[in-house]
């Protein structure tokens, strides 16, 4: 650092470690250790190392990538698109995943919209490749196919190949994290080798302390978007990763697998939870090595949470946080996690996460005193460096340095956050707003419902009004009139949904996650908007 004329310290480079060196530190420290398991496959730290290295030439010297290019990639999870990442980011490329369950059109515009040079596909998705092909210059397969040469064929032809670590400085884009579009298309979420590192040593800190080499770590999501950055800081302490054969979620394979391979942590969704808690096979299975469930994308319904900690005992760690802040903003951890609710902080999400600050804002950016509801904001060096290409976004998402995050909660006197809601998804009905997840919370303290979601619908008398969605757990009749005697007990009257919709299951996003414009997608395709009474 030195001083300018104003005092004020410059710095004098701002040069940060390229995250593919996190491979490369691991398969130096664990060379012959198991770093990745998939199915019956397994391969040591050298193996990914070196496979990913032969990658890297082939991206740089046979497909033309360079520093800055953006690769795209439409694959499930498998052993290959985990090499690749660190393939991509060692030539200075940007990593740029989709949601792979999604449509051949709407993967071809992401990749008009990323500006992707290359596209690396998975054989099994011929028409995406075939929507892609006039964006790009040029694709990548894996497996064998007709459209493009195999991922495999150039690991082999480039074995032994060195390819120099690029330079990357602490704002250089390593991945391009597009959000879920609960609004409007996605966006393209740019997430740096500096903000990544930071997030990495986060992870390690808040969420597993005490992670090293002996740990294991299964995949329960796709590696596009959360399960992705909580692979990648098991990578930076040499844990194993354990991916299941089947892309198809499977409760008895994972507690089978958790058994095998003494697993200590994994990261997944609150419905992920869930399922996994209430199948069967989680009392066939040894669990015991389970030290972290680590669980976001939503918060977890009070009576889940007794369930999963009756089940797998003390192992639960929620974090909040946005794929814009790579799930930076708050932690509860296990310590914080009670059967008993005089001991729980019942509706928290946490405490602001190791090096970041978080506000409960007003409309003007003010600080809103305890126990008031406002937007939730934060700082700190996980906020990521805006959207890509998107200036209209960059305005309305950042406000004098904090990052909004669309999120309304409140904070208690020890700085405890409690979600409230999305903004988006307040309702006002007669002049009061209404924050769906508090009644949600009610309803699923009745002991016939397993999942709901409550949204507000248009109302020719109070402008909005509640309409709840529910599931039910099998052999668990309930009708409209006695379930909702049995809330207005429980809620202010002016709170009281004034229609209620039973479905066999709800609707979720490739992530596990249950969003209220899916909700709401298919209400009204099943025109149950206009007919729920």
């Amino acid at each position: 650092m030195s001083l300018n004329e104003h005092n004020s310290l410059v710095p004098v480079s701002t040069r940060v470690m390229n995250l593919s060196h996190l491979l490369t530190e691991s398969s130096r420290r664990f060379s012959n250790e198991i770093g990745f398991v998939w199915g019956e496959k397994t391969w040591t730290w050298k193996e990914m190392e070196e496979r990913s290295q032969a990658f890297a030439y082939a991206l740089r010297h046979e497909m033309g990538l360079q520093k800055g290019d953006r690769l795209l990639v439409q694959s499930s999870n498998c052993h290959q698109m985990f090499e690749a990442m660190f393939a991509c980011w060692r030539i200075g490329a940007v990593w740029v995943p989709t949601n792979y369950r999604q449509s051949p059109d709407e993967v071809a515009y992401l990749a008009e919209s990323s500006g992707a040079k290359g596209l690396l596909c998975g054989a099994s998705f011929p028409r995406h490749a075939t929507a892609c092909a006039p964006l790009v210059d040029v694709t990548i397969s894996i497996g064998e196919s007709d459209f493009a040469v195999d991922y495999e064929t150039l690991v082999e032809r480039f074995s032994g190949q060195h390819m120099p670590t690029a330079a990357v400085n602490r704002d250089d884009p390593a991945w391009f994290f597009f959000t879920s579009g609960t609004t409007g298309r996605p966006k393209a979420a740019v997430l740096t080798h500096g903000q990544m590192a930071f997030v990495v040593t986060n992870h390690l800190c808040d969420l597993m302390p005490g992670t090293n080499a002996s740990d294991a770590s299964i995949v329960v999501a796709p590696l596009s978007h959360g399960a992705g950055v909580h692979q990648l800081a098991q990578v930076a302490h040499g844990v194993k990763t354990i991916l299941p054969a089947d892309e198809k979620f499977d409760p008895e394979v994972i507690w089978q697998l958790v058994e095998k391979w003494n697993v200590t942590n994994l990261f997944t969704v609150p419905t992920i939870v869930k399922m996994l808690i209430e199948h069967s096979s989680v009392k066939r299975h040894d669990h015991s090595s389970l030290r972290y469930v680590v669980y976001a994308g939503a918060p977890m319904y009070r009576s889940d949470q007794v369930k999963a900690l009756e089940t797998l005992g003390s192992v639960l760690v929620q974090y909040f946080g946005l794929g814009e802040v790579t799930g930076n903003i708050t932690v509860l951890p296990p310590a914080l996690h009670h059967v008993d609710d005089n001991h729980m902080k019942i509706g928290s999400c946490g405490f602001s996460r190791t090096g970041m600050q978080v506000q409960i804002q007003d409309s003007n950016g003010a600080e809103v005193a305890a126990g008031e509801t406002g937007e939730i904001a934060v700082i700190g060096p996980a906020v990521f460096a805006g959207y890509y290409n998107n200036a209209e976004a960059n305005q309305k998402s950042f406000r004098d340095g904090w990052f909004l995050t669309g999120d309304l909660g409140h904070r208690d006197e020890e700085g405890f956050i409690y979600l409230t809601g999305r903004v988006s998804d307040m309702y006002i009905s007669g002049g009061s707003n209404i924050y769906p997840r508090e009644i949600e919370e009610k309803l699923l303290s009745h002991p016939a419902i397993s999942e709901t979601a409550v949204l507000g619908v248009p109302d020719p008398v109070w402008g909005e009004v509640g309409m709840a969605v529910c599931v039910l757990y099998p052999g668990q009749p309930l009708d409209t009139a006695s379930l909702n005697a049995w809330l207005s007990e429980r809620i202010a009257r002016y709170k009281m949904p004034k229609s209620y919709v039973f479905w066999e299951e709800m609707p979720k996003t490739a992530y596990g996650k249950i969003t209220k414009k899916l909700i709401r997608e298919t209400l009204t395709e099943r025109g149950e908007l206009q007919e729920a009474t």
